[in-house]
């Protein structure tokens, strides 16, 4: 069984991220980063990473992503592609398809969309 002490993706701080969206932001486009990235506001386009992205809780994003791990508390609208992990929590919500090596659905979390399990 998958426990979340078992990614260091949930022991990030706010001091790990060097960009943090921050809840009294919109922002439409494409974002492209390379370092841990969290969303705090709203986000409707395209992301677009070579590393972690956490949808924090009360964050909207409507947005295909592309990440290594995905940690969803918010509600994220779009397909989601991350080459290791996505993890939905008990508060988040994914409307989208999910692909990944590893997809972990807290109880409670809302899920609509398919999901593929790559190796």
């Amino acid at each position: 069984m998958f426990e979340a002490k078992d990614t260091d993706l949930f022991n990030l701080e706010e001091d790990d991220f060097d960009t943090i969206l921050a809840d009294d932001i919109t922002f439409r486009g494409t974002i492209r980063f390379t370092k841990p990235f969290m969303i705090r506001g709203k986000v409707y386009g395209t992301i677009a990473a070579t590393n972690d992205l956490v949808v924090d809780t009360g964050a909207v994003v409507e947005a295909g992503i592309t990440a290594t791990r995905v940690l969803v508390r918010g509600d994220v609208k779009g397909d989601i592609f991350a080459q290791d992990l996505v993890f939905v929590s008990a508060s988040g919500s994914v409307l989208g398809d999910i692909t990944s090596k590893q997809v972990v659905l807290e109880p409670g979390s809302r899920f609509s969309g398919r999901c593929t399990m790559t190796e």
